[in-house]
């Protein structure tokens, strides 16, 4: 009797606690994979997702009470059609009516210094491909490069923005999202990129929505990309801390990668060097795993070392050195990933730089530069040639020199030009 009193008490315990449950807002985010929609809640609430079809609809019982406001607006968000909600019960029935059938998935994620309680609802692509971008509308240089094979001869750079979509990354003291500031650099970077002969960029993510940090390495994988570029802003409690930084994968990172791949041998997905680890037995994966390893930290680190040294030339670096540590998104052996910090977002005068879009420049500028010399020094039979380059409004004789690791004499004569003003929308050639 004294065990089911307790039982009746425990689940009044949990009904109370919900009773007073709100969703405050209700987020989404549209990626070509999935679209995301999040409950903002006031508090803890249980939830019970399921799926209906004819029209397709997912249905989630949520404990909890939904405004109608916070969900009327929402319309043509990826699958989503409409959301609509209805009491039932003690609970709140939250209907997505889709326009295509979805794989979801829901979960509840705890409070952390941005957010309180939510309720997450992914609506994921059935089969997991690949989605057209959230808007045709937009250019080709918004949206970036289309993740496509390379053609022979290519030198393909992914370029990770971090954070994005419900991650909004380090929060400036002016309300600037690191999510935010590394897609317009990675965009900006892309560009550069593609500018020169030889290389193509693709981004790993082009608009506001978030990837897992794993997913991040599978898609530059799937582009056969040779290097990994992943763009973020730092964050220090003290607000005096200022500098760039780049980081490779420290050597105990490494090390519990190549655990976890020689573990996983068995997986079709785990290759090295274009090697499958499927057939080997655990000795000579270990061996190979281990010897890509090496190779590819080293490799990280001389990039690394020459992104730093165009940092500098703009301005502060923290610490003056190649930092080590063991990022997830680092954790590729087969390809030379580097994460860069582009500044302190947490420094009032760098968060106003970083805010600024012709600094934007200037770091995407400096960073094509170092990976151009990178690239120049250890594939010498990539012919890097710049080819030709469309003026833009504000551009300069010197920011294109620089941009194309030429020299203003070199431009100049290649173009017959006399002084630094060019007009927007000439084509010149480069040298």
């Amino acid at each position: 009797m004294r065990r089911l009193a307790g039982l009746v008490c425990g689940l009044f315990m949990v009904v109370t606690a919900q009773a007073g449950v709100v969703v405050e807002e209700v987020r989404t985010w549209n990626g070509p994979d999935h679209t995301r929609v999040v409950f903002d809640l006031s508090g803890p609430a249980e939830h019970h997702m399921f799926t209906l079809d004819n029209p397709q609809r997912v249905v989630v019982d949520l404990g909890a009470d939904v405004p109608a406001d916070a969900v009327d607006a929402i319309r043509d968000e990826g699958p989503i059609a409409r959301i609509r909600t209805g009491e039932r019960g003690d609970r709140t029935r939250v209907v997505l009516d889709l326009a295509r059938a979805v794989d979801p998935e829901a979960f509840t994620i705890r409070p952390n210094q941005t957010y309180g309680h939510r309720l997450v609802v992914d609506l994921n692509k059935p089969g997991g491909g690949a989605a057209a971008p959230a808007n045709d509308s937009q250019s080709t240089d918004e949206r970036g490069p289309v993740m496509t094979a390379p053609d022979d001869g290519e030198f393909v750079v992914a370029i990770d923005a971090g954070h994005g979509g419900e991650d909004p990354g380090a929060i400036g003291a002016s309300g600037t999202h690191e999510k935010d500031i590394v897609l317009a650099v990675a965009k900006k970077l892309a560009r550069r990129v593609n500018d020169i002969n030889g290389l193509r960029a693709v981004l790993i993510r082009d608009g506001d929505y978030y990837i897992g940090l794993r997913e991040r390495t599978r898609k530059a994988r799937a582009a056969e990309a040779d290097l990994f570029v992943s763009l973020h802003a730092d964050a220090f409690t003290d607000r005096r801390v200022k500098g760039s930084s780049v980081f490779v994968l420290s050597r105990n990172g490494a090390s519990s990668e190549m655990a976890r791949m020689v573990a996983r041998r068995e997986n079709q997905a785990d290759r090295i060097g274009g090697v499958s680890l499927q057939d080997k037995d655990e000795e000579l994966a270990s061996v190979l795993v281990d010897l890509s390893r090496a190779h590819t930290v080293e490799e990280s680190v001389g990039l690394a070392q020459v992104l730093l040294r165009e940092l500098d030339a703009l301005g502060d670096v923290h610490g003056g050195r190649v930092e080590k540590a063991g990022f997830a998104v680092l954790k590729s052996l087969d390809m030379p990933s580097v994460l860069v910090e582009l500044a302190f977002i947490s420094n009032p005068d760098e968060e106003r730089r970083l805010r600024s879009r012709d600094y934007q420049r200037q770091l995407a500028d400096g960073l094509v530069h170092g990976i151009r010399e990178y690239v120049a020094a250890t594939r010498p039979d990539l012919a890097l040639e710049a080819g030709q380059y469309t003026v833009r409004n504000g551009d300069t004789l010197s920011q294109i020199a620089h941009r194309h690791a030429v020299s203003v004499s070199e431009l100049r004569r290649a173009n017959d030009l006399g002084g630094d003003v060019i007009m927007a929308g000439r084509t010149l050639r480069i040298p």
